[in-house]
């Protein structure tokens, strides 16, 4: 279920303020952002296992210290800005995983399905390590493709949000994430994909 979003105008206004470096904006801003970044690192979140050791809260601090802390923050919308804290969270999951695999000395990728990638189970960290690698491999081959599963599978961007913010339609967005479904579930079922 979707929270309902503040006004676009406000927060892109306290985006731009905050961009032009007004601290004030910034304080007026994270209450109007927060509760759909806490829902953004809770759908994060609720894919792990029980007992992960990160948790929602420090999944969330973790991304605003690094929003906060971006000398080049130049957000042009709220869409813009919850783009850019998807893709933190993802790679701070992403670290997470692979601080993990390190401490357990190493371990192949393991192949599963997109779908399955969803799933609480007990190798996540694997499983996300693997989607991340066919991720960035479909960001060689097509860095679009990448960016509209970014936004819609780790961002939780609908239709329209993703076309909003790419600058395409609903529906050149619609064909592009079911392509590049099927490309990533070749990929990590090991039958290897075609170039998209």
């Amino acid at each position: 279920m979707r929270l309902p979003l503040p006004s676009q105008q406000e927060v892109t206004r306290l985006l731009d303020a905050w961009s032009g470096g007004d601290e004030d904006a910034l304080a007026k801003l994270i209450p109007l952002v927060q509760p759909e970044l806490h829902q953004l690192a809770h759908h994060y979140m609720s894919r792990e296992r029980i007992g992960h050791t990160l948790q929602t809260t420090e999944l969330l601090d973790e991304a605003y210290l690094r929003l906060v802390g971006d000398p080049k923050r130049d957000w042009q919308n709220r869409i813009h800005f919850v783009a850019a804290a998807a893709q933190l969270m993802r790679r701070i999951m992403v670290d997470h995983a692979r601080e993990r695999r390190a401490r357990k000395r190493g371990g192949d990728a393991v192949k599963v399905s997109l779908d399955n990638a969803a799933l609480v189970t007990e190798k996540r960290s694997e499983e996300l390590l693997a989607l991340d690698e066919a991720l960035e491999k479909l960001a060689v081959q097509d860095p679009r493709k990448s960016q509209i599963v970014e936004l819609r599978y780790f961002g939780g961007l609908t239709v329209e949000e993703t076309a909003a913010f790419l600058k395409l339609s609903p529906r050149t967005v619609k064909r592009e994430w079911r392509i590049a479904r099927a490309w990533l579930y070749c990929a990590l079922s090991g039958e290897g994909p075609d170039e998209t």
